[in-house]
């Protein structure tokens, strides 16, 4: 074999062997982001659950604002405030969704706010479960006073 062939045969293995680790690679990080949507989605329905357990609540979403996220150590939060229309105390239930800037869930958190008195406010802190990426967003889903 001539020494052009032989670099030419080493040359062409070696792209091949790049290549398909560049395939091995994406297939991992696919594999890995099938992981995150699932546990994002199990997450999601377990927050619903705990969103149905909720007996004789009045749809209250309106009453419900989540202010912009930040950084707290590894977790990403926003304040919920509830405002409380009536004139009786009321405790609520507040299903928050944490969004990328493409609009993609990456999790969902249940956070409870008793006690907020009749014609007035209160906010919680609505944490994420794990640690979120990059520029994240919160909005309120779902909200019940009872």
């Amino acid at each position: 074999m001539s020494r052009r062939f032989t670099a030419a045969l080493l040359a062409l293995a070696a792209t091949g062997s790049v290549a398909g680790a560049a395939t091995g690679c994406d297939a991992a990080r696919e594999a890995a982001g099938d992981i995150v949507s699932s546990a994002t989605s199990a997450v999601a329905s377990a927050a619903q659950q705990k969103m149905d357990e909720i007996k004789d609540g009045a749809n209250a979403t309106g009453d419900v604002t989540a202010g912009p996220t930040s950084a707290d150590g590894d977790r990403t939060v926003a304040t919920v405030t509830a405002a409380n229309p009536k004139s009786t105390t009321a405790d609520y239930t507040v299903m928050v969704l944490f969004r990328d800037d493409g609009g993609n869930l990456l999790d969902t958190v249940v956070l409870t706010l008793d006690d907020v008195p009749a014609g007035a406010s209160k906010s919680g802190t609505a944490r994420s479960n794990r640690t979120l990426e990059g520029p994240t967003t919160a909005e309120i889903a779902r909200a019940l006073r009872h």
